[in-house]
Formats: structure tokens, C-alpha cells, sequence
């Protein structure tokens, strides 16, 4: 199987490299989606399947006017150029999404067919994105939420606070899971190895979601601070006063029976976030 990463140099990137090894791994420099000539121009000649890791993710700054173009280009036509690609040369998409394409209302885990409703400028470049990649018949949309590995993220910043001897203050009513980025490239791996059926699949981590304040004080206990070290507050409390922040989802969990279903179960994040921490110098 030929394998080509788009994306390579991100969290995601990095272990699809390593769960991928004999893949051609392409950072932005490799290829940028966002410049059209570049994409229509790469040799896609033998390849079997893209695995698009590629997008902008800062969320709050996708909020910001200026940068309506640049979050466009990468979420959003950049994947239709991917799509067009894999139309013409044959090959399979596999393209990353996120619950912010839902505004995070709906009770209970969210099923992979619940139509898309963006709160932010973010989510809905993601839904955008999401309607181009499915347009193809050759597609796995993978949708995951708390994405935490090789990179700054939550994790790593509660850390470093914890060690500085901070004492911060996180939101404790938007509810979900993290997802280690080891565990989603090998769901990737399964579904594009066990020739799974085409189509969108939530993965993220298994077991009983918690919310940010409760990630925040599993660090703090493991840096040897008290998880009482951590203030918990709402969403509304935290926005009080700032500007610039995108609205989330208060709902993150997903509905993981579809990906179990095929075969693949996902490790409970508690468990993959303590061996991530065991790692976290």
C-alpha cells in the first residue's frame, strides 16, 4: 500500500509517521494544500490512500476577519483539491474532522449522521471541509475531539502551569474525551488496513467523558500539586471579560459504536492520558 501524509509536521502527523512508516510524509513545506498549482502539480501517480492531517486548528484565532482567507484555504479548499485529486488519480481519502462542526446540544454521545450546526468561524470551515471530502466515494472522515501528542496542547500547558505553581482556572461544564494521538493513527491504520467500510467514523478515546477541569487536575496530581490547585469554572464565568474566543461546544462526546464495530476499541483516556504523562518530562 502506497500511503501519503499531508500534514506530517502536526500532533497527528508525527504518529502517522510512525504508525505509517513506509508512508511518503509531507510537512507544508512538502506540499501546502492552500496553493492550488502545487496540488494539481504533485505526482499522485501509485498512491493508494491520502491521509489529510493538514488544517488550521488555532480556534480562537479562525475568529478573527483577517484570517478568514488563510483558515479558508487551508479547511476548506484544500480539501476540495485533495478530493478533486482523489477523483482523478483514484486514490482513498482519509480526512480529520472535530466536534466543533456540532454546536454541542444534542443529549448523549453524537452519532456520526447528526446534520453539522458550527457555533464558530472554525467549526464551520470544518463542515465545509467535512461536505468536500465526503462528496467522494473513496473516503474515511474521521472526526475526534482533544486531540493530545507530540505538540503544544491542554495537556502539556496544565503541566507546565502546575510546575510553575500555578493555580488556574478551567471550565468544568464542557464534557468529553481526549484523544491520544497514538490511538488515533492506529484507528486510522485499522480502518485503511481492515478495508473498513467508506464513510465518517467518530474516534477518540472510550470510557466515562469528563470535562476539561477534570483533565486539568489528573495533571496537576500527576506533577505532585493538588487537584484542589485547580479552580473550577463555567464557560460563561471563563468568557466573562474576554474577547477574541471562539464559542465552544459545551457537548463533545462522540458516539464511538461505529468504529468499535469494526473491530477497533479505542483505549479509556484516562488511562492513555496517564501513560502520556509518564512520558511528559
Amino acid at each position: 500500500m502506497n500511503a501519503v501524509i499531508v500534514g506530517a509536521g502536526g500532533q497527528l502527523g508525527r504518529a502517522l509517521r510512525r504508525e505509517f512508516p513506509d508512508a511518503l510524509a509531507l510537512d507544508r513545506a512538502g506540499l501546502d494544500l492552500a496553493d492550488a498549482d502545487a496540488v494539481r502539480a504533485f505526482d499522485w501517480t501509485g498512491v493508494d490512500v491520502v491521509l489529510n492531517a493538514a488544517g488550521w486548528t488555532a480556534v480562537d484565532a479562525a475568529e478573527d476577519p483577517a484570517n478568514a482567507g488563510a483558515v479558508r484555504a487551508a479547511n476548506v479548499d484544500g480539501v476540495g483539491r485533495l478530493a478533486a485529486a482523489a477523483q482523478a488519480h483514484g486514490f482513498a481519502l482519509v480526512h480529520l474532522s472535530s466536534e466543533y462542526v456540532f454546536d454541542g446540544t444534542h443529549p448523549g454521545p453524537i452519532p456520526e449522521d447528526l446534520p453539522p450546526s458550527p457555533l464558530s468561524a472554525y467549526g464551520r470551515s470544518k463542515a465545509d471541509g467535512d461536505a468536500l471530502a465526503t462528496a467522494i466515494e473513496r473516503h474515511w472522515l474521521v472526526r475526534t475531539t482533544w486531540v493530545v501528542g507530540d505538540g503544544g496542547n491542554f495537556v502539556r500547558t496544565m503541566a507546565a502551569l502546575a510546575d510553575r505553581g500555578v493555580c488556574p482556572a478551567v471550565v468544568d461544564d464542557q464534557i468529553g474525551r481526549l484523544t491520544s494521538t497514538a490511538d488515533l493513527a492506529a484507528g486510522i491504520r485499522h480502518l485503511v488496513d481492515s478495508g473498513a467500510p467508506h464513510g465518517t467514523y467518530n474516534l477518540t478515546g472510550s470510557g466515562e467523558p469528563g470535562c476539561w477541569a477534570d483533565v486539568a487536575a489528573a495533571v496537576f496530581t500527576a506533577r505532585g500539586r493538588s487537584a484542589d490547585d485547580v479552580s473550577r469554572v463555567s464557560t460563561a464565568e471563563y468568557f466573562a471579560g474576554r474577547t477574541g474566543l471562539a464559542p465552544r461546544p459545551l457537548n463533545s462526546v462522540l458516539d464511538l459504536a461505529r468504529i468499535e464495530a469494526t473491530g477497533y476499541r479505542p483505549r479509556d483516556w484516562r488511562e492513555a492520558l496517564r501513560r502520556y504523562l509518564t512520558h511528559l518530562s
